[in-house]
């Protein structure tokens, strides 16, 4: 893949993560009530005014991260494996919202569309800290971003512990409604950032290093070699 190929797909997914969560967070704001509370899922439901907005807002961010993995597979075919996982479920979970409120189990009844939404929000949310462990580690990438993965796989394990937690054994509330957004943030900006630091690392080419050429000196020099001899 040529840089200028790796570079147009980082643009793309710069452009599509960042986009598409912003649909989301409109989407997410004009719902009624406090955006603060609640799933941020609950923006996709039917009753909600936009819904439609809100989906396709996921699908594009989805996109996103789909690009960013094609983009970064040149350095990594794991992460751009994993990548493509999250971006599939991301898509998956824009495309089978949840009923009203988004009912979990084992508090509130629940329909297979539920299931099918909450488990490929978490499954996603898995690989992409899967993505950014590979990349922390790896010294296939450049220091920036590998530092950036390391800050990002740190706020997400505990943050994703933590909302799975709340989920399981507290239910509703405005301790897992906070996390949520906080672990949602962390993951939009890592795919931004990343993306960006891919477009800077293709956009400068480095020209292969080259010992320079060892100029003799005077006492080495043929004319002064013959004159020795003479």
């Amino acid at each position: 893949m040529t840089p200028d190929v790796t570079r147009a797909r980082g643009a793309a997914a710069g452009f599509a993560v960042p986009v598409g969560a912003l649909i989301m967070v409109i989407a997410l704001v004009a719902t009624p009530g406090p955006w603060w509370q609640g799933y941020v899922s609950e923006a996709g439901t039917a009753a909600a005014p936009w819904a439609t907005a809100y989906r396709a807002g996921l699908v594009l961010l989805g996109a996103g991260v789909a690009l960013l993995g094609l983009a970064l597979r040149p350095s990594s075919r794991a992460v751009a494996a994993l990548l493509g996982g999250a971006a599939v479920l991301a898509a998956t979970s824009g495309t089978v919202p949840c009923t009203d409120r988004c009912p979990l189990p084992p508090f509130e009844p629940t329909t297979w569309g539920d299931v099918v939404h909450t488990a490929a929000s978490i499954v996603g949310m898995v690989l992409l800290a899967g993505a950014m462990a590979v990349v922390a580690g790896s010294s296939a990438f450049r220091g920036a971003q590998r530092r950036l993965a390391v800050i990002a796989v740190t706020l997400t394990v505990p943050l994703g512990g933590a909302l799975g937690l709340t989920m399981l054994f507290v239910g509703r509330g405005p301790l897992g409604s906070i996390v949520e957004r906080i672990l949602l943030a962390v993951a939009v900006s890592w795919l931004t950032g990343t993306a960006i630091l891919t477009v800077l690392r293709n956009s400068v080419r480095v020209e292969p290093w080259t010992p320079p050429r060892r100029i003799p000196s005077s006492a080495e020099s043929p004319s002064s070699n013959a004159a020795s001899r003479s």
